[in-house]
């Protein structure tokens, strides 16, 4: 049994760094010596470095980038908890047509892709003066990613008895009060969910991005990445070292903020 077990194990070692495999090549890169870049098919040198690093922090605009798409990726989290929480709040907590209406809306949002409404939304965001600004990312991750968190934590609300409202209610607190000291404690690991997955999106967004933000001091990270790539060549040993920045904070993220993120996905799923 010990070996059936130790062969499981090795195999899913294996698969599982097969998967990562480009994961493992770029980081290896990054790591290189640019003399080594194009030179050796090794996956990892012998001679680690982190000039690169070093070089894309201070010698270019990646570091403004960065900073970029922390302030965009803050503030659109920021809005989409706090709106959700209120939204799902009320759609669970209120019963009709109307609001019955209104969850189906949400869902048929999620099914039309984005990209279906980037001509008309250009268009109006250039007669508002608000194309290569930072308030345009942020208008449109927010309402992207609304729908989604919304609907999230309606399924936790759903989840706690509406006892709790009424004893609260009882007691003397309003129904806003109800919901702010009762109720959302009993949901952080939702509005937990919410951040994250709003979080991962706005951070690894790039088409949106390239479309409404031309200059590079308003770059995000995804499109900043992009000025490593020039007409007849491209600085794969920069390149890596700055997709490497780019990832590791979010892989930080999903390691601490996991079992938020299965009980997120899960909760609702089973009513009893």
């Amino acid at each position: 049994m010990k070996n059936k077990k130790d062969i499981i194990y090795a195999l899913l070692i294996f698969f599982c760094a097969a998967a990562n495999l480009p994961v493992l090549s770029m980081i290896g890169t990054a790591l290189k010596p640019r003399s080594e870049t194009l030179s050796t098919v090794s996956l990892f040198t012998l001679h680690p470095t982190l000039d690169n690093f070093i070089h894309v922090l201070t010698r270019t605009s990646f570091a403004q980038s960065l900073v970029n798409t922390i302030f965009v990726a803050l503030i659109v989290t920021a809005l989409c908890v706090v709106f959700s929480t209120m939204a799902g709040f009320g759609l669970s907590r209120c019963r009709g047509v109307l609001f019955d209406g209104y969850t189906m809306f949400l869902i048929i949002l999620q099914m039309l892709p984005a990209m279906l409404i980037m001509i008309p939304l250009y268009v109006t965001l250039s007669r508002f003066h608000l194309v290569d600004t930072h308030f345009s990312l942020i208008l449109i991750y927010t309402a992207i990613n609304l729908p989604f968190g919304i609907w999230t934590l309606k399924g936790f609300f759903d989840d706690i008895p509406t006892e709790l409202d009424e004893a609260a209610m009882i007691d003397g607190c309003s129904r806003f009060q109800a919901y702010w000291r009762i109720i959302l404690p009993f949901s952080l690991p939702g509005v937990a969910s919410v951040g994250v997955f709003t979080l991962m999106n706005v951070w690894n967004e790039y088409t949106i991005a390239s479309i409404f933000i031309q200059d590079k001091n308003l770059r995000t990270l995804s499109v900043g990445i992009r000025q490593f790539m020039m007409q007849n060549t491209t600085d794969w040993a920069s390149m890596s070292a700055a997709a490497t920045i780019a990832v590791l904070p979010a892989f930080v993220m999903i390691i601490f903020a996991q079992k938020y993120l299965v009980g997120g996905l899960t909760s609702g799923s089973v009513k009893g």
